[in-house]
């Protein structure tokens, strides 16, 4: 399991011209999802996401949680961080969990996240999305087990 965790200041995701999700101040998060992933992986990336200290503090450091600013989440699944690019120009993607098995996993991250923080909003599983963000540092950190 991969999350890519990006600290924004805003971030959106659009289906078909309509925003599905909107955040201010938190985490975009893309998940993939590989078929050997379970609930335990995805508590374990989950408490380290909800738990990751890279907001400033009152000293411009990044000291503080997702929690201790009262952040938001916006969860989106993306099963292209599975992409093999080993081989030729094209990707595979053999790696990447089948659909049912991404998608049951993916609602379970969102369930989870929903006990821990206050706002969650999410893009729409399988869909053709587009994701717009105002990164905020910039700050990109990948989480994966």
């Amino acid at each position: 399991m991969k999350f890519v965790v990006q600290r924004v200041n805003c971030a959106n995701v659009e289906v078909d011209g309509d925003i599905v999700g909107h955040i201010q101040k938190g985490f975009l998060v893309l998940i993939g999802i590989t078929h050997t992933d379970t609930k335990e992986v995805a508590d374990y990336l989950i408490k380290k996401l909800i738990n990751l200290r890279v907001f400033e503090d009152d000293n411009g450091k990044m000291n503080l949680s997702l929690k201790d600013i009262a952040g938001s989440l916006l969860l989106v699944s993306q099963f292209t961080l599975y992409a093999d690019c080993s081989h030729g120009n094209r990707p595979s993607f053999t790696e990447a969990a089948k659909p049912e098995f991404a998608s049951e996993l993916y609602e379970y991250i969102i369930s989870e996240c929903k006990k821990q923080c206050d706002n969650v909003e999410t893009g729409i599983f399988g869909a053709d999305m587009k994701v717009a963000l105002v990164n905020d540092g910039p700050v990109t950190i990948v989480l994966q087990k």
